[in-house]
C-alpha cells in the first residue's frame, strides 16, 4: 500500500534497550531488538489483549507474560492454539531510523473459519466466541467483509455441521440440535445477539464432540441399488433388531439414489414410529433438526447428516418396555387398535374433504387431548380424520395441546418435571414439522402406487404417540396453572417489555414472566420485539439443551399460529419455562463478553 511506511523510532533510541512501544494510528506497536535484528508486532496478545511488552524473548520466541502464549517473532505464528497468530509488520532500518509498514491486511473470512475449526477441534470456548463475533461483525475498516451477515453465519453453521457429524461417533446429538435451533432463531434475534447465538450453538457442538472418537462413514450399496420401498422395508427390519450399521447403509443408499427431503423424512419417521415414543422423543426431534439443517446447508451434505441419525434411532429405548405405558392402562394396546383404524379413517376423511370442504375443529380437539381418558382422546383423533381433518391439522392441534401442558405447568410439581412436558412438546413439534415437510412436498415417487393417506400413516402414529404422552403428563397440570388473561394496556409497552430481563434475574418468577408476556401481547405489543427479548434472555444464560429446544419450538409454533387467538400461547409457555431455569451463573456470557471486548479493541487488563 503506497504511503503505508511510517517512521516510528531511531536506532539510537535502543541504546541500552531491547524493546519499545510506539503508537501508530490506533495501533500499539511493539518494537523489539533480538539477536541483532529488529521486529515489529502488535503489542496486544491475540489471546486476551494483554500487553506483549512484558513478555520474555528466547531463541526468537516471544512468550506472553500473562498466559504464556508463545509466538515466532518473524511470522507472528503462535505455538499455542488457545491464542492466535499475532499481527507482525515489516520493519526496515533507513539512515539510522526504523520504518514500519502499517498496511493492515486484516484477518480474512477464511482465517476466521480456520480459527473456528481450531476452536471446535480443541474445544476452546474463547476461540469459538472470537471467531463467531469476527465472522458476523464489521472488518477493521467499518466494512462488511465477504457478503451478507446471513451468508457468513451460514458458512460458520456449515463448519459446525460438518465438524459435528464427522467427529462424534455417537452421531447427531444435543450439540448439533442446539446449533440448528439457534440458526432457526437467528432472524428473530436482535442483530447484536446473532453472533452470540452462533457462539452458543457452535460451542455446544465442540463441547459434545470433545474426547469422542470420530465417525467413519459407511458407503452406499454398490451398483444398481434397491428401490425406495425395498430400502424402507429393510431399514425398518434393521432398526427392529437394533442394527445401526445396516440401517445406516439403507439411508445412505437411498440418498445416493436420489431420495428427496420428503422421502428421507418418510424413511426416518417410519422407523422412528414403529415403536412408541422412542427415547422420550429425542430421535424424532433430532431427525427433524437434521433435516432442517440440510435445508440450510444443502442436500449435498445429506449422506453424512442423515447417516449420523442411525445409531440413535436403532439404539433408542421403546415405551412398550415402560410400565407407565402398560399399566394401569395399556396404552400400547389402545394405540395399536387405533393404528388399525387409520386407513379407513383417512379414506373417509378424503371423501369428506371432497364433498364438504375443510375442517375447523382444532380448538375442540386440543381441549379433548387434555382430558383424562386416553381411549376417548384416540377416538377423537380418528373421528376428526373421518370428518376431513388432514394429518397436518391434527398434528398442529396435538402440538398446541402439548404446549398447553407447559403453559399450565404448576410450580407445585418437582422442578425436574418441567422436562417431562417439554419432551412431549418437542416430540409433538417434530412430528408436526415432519408431516408438513412430507405433505407440502411434490408427490412421493418412493411409493407411486400408494395413496398420500397411506404414506401419512407412519407420521400419524407419531401424532397418536404424542397424544398418549400428553395424557401421561396430566399430573403436571393438577391443578393447572392459570393461563393469564390480562386487561389490555395501551401505554408504556416499551417499559413493560424492558421489565422482562430484570424479572429473570431472580429465581422462579415463573408466573410473573408468563403474565408479563400475555399482558404485552394483549396490549398490542409488537411480536418482533418480544421474540428478540425472549431470545436475549435465553442467550445470556448457561441455558441447557432443553431450554433451547423449548424456546425454538415455541417460536416456530407461534409463527404457525399467527393471526389466531392462540398465537401468544407458545410464547407464554416459553417465558414460563425460561423463568423456571433462570438465572444461571452465566459463565458462557462472560466468555462472550471477553471476546466481544477484545474484538472492539478494549484493554481488559485496565479494568
Amino acid at each position: 500500500m503506497p504511503g503505508s511506511w511510517v517512521r516510528v523510532a531511531s536506532v539510537a533510541d535502543f541504546d541500552g534497550l531491547e524493546r519499545r512501544v510506539v503508537s501508530v494510528g490506533d495501533r500499539p506497536v511493539l518494537l523489539l531488538r533480538h539477536a541483532g535484528r529488529f521486529y515489529a508486532l502488535d503489542n496486544r496478545c491475540p489471546h486476551m489483549g494483554f500487553p506483549l511488552e512484558r513478555g520474555s524473548v528466547d531463541d526468537c520466541i516471544l512468550t506472553c507474560h500473562w498466559h504464556h502464549a508463545r509466538f515466532d517473532l518473524a511470522s507472528g505464528g503462535t505455538f499455542d492454539q488457545f491464542a492466535d497468530d499475532v499481527q507482525t509488520y515489516p520493519i526496515e532500518v533507513r539512515d539510522g531510523a526504523l520504518w514500519v509498514d502499517i498496511a493492515r491486511s486484516g484477518a480474512p473470512r477464511s482465517r476466521q473459519l480456520e480459527r473456528l475449526q481450531v476452536g471446535l477441534e480443541r474445544n476452546i470456548r474463547l476461540v469459538v466466541a472470537k471467531s463467531s463475533i469476527a465472522l458476523l461483525s464489521h472488518d477493521g475498516h467499518g466494512r462488511r467483509e465477504g457478503g451478507s451477515g446471513e451468508g457468513r453465519a451460514l458458512e460458520a453453521f456449515r463448519v459446525g455441521v460438518e465438524f459435528g457429524t464427522r467427529n462424534r461417533r455417537a452421531g447427531w446429538g444435543q450439540g448439533l440440535t442446539m446449533l440448528t435451533c439457534f440458526m432457526n432463531m437467528l432472524p428473530s434475534l436482535a442483530p447484536e445477539d446473532r453472533p452470540r447465538a452462533l457462539f452458543h450453538g457452535l460451542n455446544a457442538v465442540g463441547a459434545e464432540a470433545a474426547g469422542s472418537a470420530p465417525r467413519f462413514p459407511i458407503e452406499p450399496l454398490a451398483g444398481p441399488s434397491a428401490d425406495l420401498p425395498t430400502l424402507k422395508r429393510w431399514l425398518r427390519k434393521f432398526v427392529e433388531v437394533r442394527d445401526d450399521e445396516g440401517a445406516e447403509r439403507c439411508l445412505v443408499t437411498a440418498i445416493r439414489g436420489g431420495a428427496t427431503s420428503a422421502e428421507v423424512a418418510d424413511l426416518l419417521y417410519s422407523a422412528i414410529t414403529d415403536h412408541r415414543y422412542i427415547q422420550i422423543g429425542h430421535p424424532a426431534d433430532f431427525a427433524n433438526k437434521a433435516l432442517e439443517a440440510l435445508d440450510l446447508v444443502g442436500w449435498d451434505h445429506a449422506e453424512s447428516v442423515v447417516a449420523s441419525l442411525a445409531s440413535g434411532i436403532a439404539g433408542a429405548s421403546r415405551m412398550e418396555e415402560s410400565n407407565a405405558w402398560r399399566n394401569p392402562i395399556d396404552l400400547v394396546r389402545l394405540l395399536e387398535g387405533a393404528f388399525d383404524s387409520l386407513p379407513a379413517a383417512l379414506e373417509a376423511g378424503a371423501v369428506a374433504r371432497h364433498t364438504g370442504g375443510g375442517w375447523h375443529g382444532a380448538s375442540a380437539l386440543t381441549g379433548q387431548l387434555l382430558s383424562d381418558s386416553p381411549s376417548d382422546n384416540f377416538e377423537a383423533l380418528l373421528a376428526v380424520l373421518r370428518e376431513g381433518a388432514t394429518p397436518t391439522d391434527i398434528a398442529a392441534a396435538t402440538a398446541q395441546a402439548a404446549c398447553l401442558r407447559v403453559a399450565q405447568f404448576h410450580t407445585a410439581n418437582e422442578f425436574g418435571d418441567w422436562d417431562t412436558c417439554l419432551h412431549t412438546f418437542t416430540f409433538a413439534n417434530a412430528v408436526h414439522q415432519a408431516i408438513r415437510r412430507v405433505s407440502e412436498a411434490p408427490e412421493d415417487r418412493a411409493a407411486p402406487d400408494a395413496s398420500s393417506e397411506e404414506r401419512a400413516i407412519p407420521l400419524l402414529r407419531g401424532v397418536f404417540d404424542a397424544a398418549a404422552s400428553i395424557y401421561l403428563d396430566r399430573f403436571l397440570n393438577v391443578p393447572p396453572a392459570r393461563l393469564p388473561a390480562p386487561e389490555p394496556r395501551g401505554d408504556r409497552l416499551n417499559d413493560l417489555l424492558a421489565g422482562f430481563l430484570p424479572l429473570l434475574d431472580r429465581q422462579q418468577r415463573v408466573n410473573e414472566a408468563g403474565e408479563l408476556v400475555a399482558l404485552y401481547l394483549a396490549s398490542g405489543g409488537a411480536t418482533r420485539g418480544l421474540l428478540a427479548t425472549i431470545g436475549e434472555a435465553l442467550l445470556r444464560e448457561d441455558r441447557d439443551f432443553h431450554t433451547i429446544q423449548m424456546v425454538e419450538a415455541a417460536f416456530r409454533l407461534h409463527r404457525l399460529l399467527a393471526g389466531t387467538p392462540e398465537s401468544g400461547l407458545p410464547l407464554v409457555a416459553a417465558a414460563r419455562y425460561l423463568a423456571a431455569h433462570a438465572p444461571t451463573p452465566r459463565a458462557q456470557e462472560q466468555t462472550y463478553q471477553i471476546a466481544d471486548r477484545l474484538h472492539r479493541g478494549e484493554r481488559l487488563y485496565e479494568g
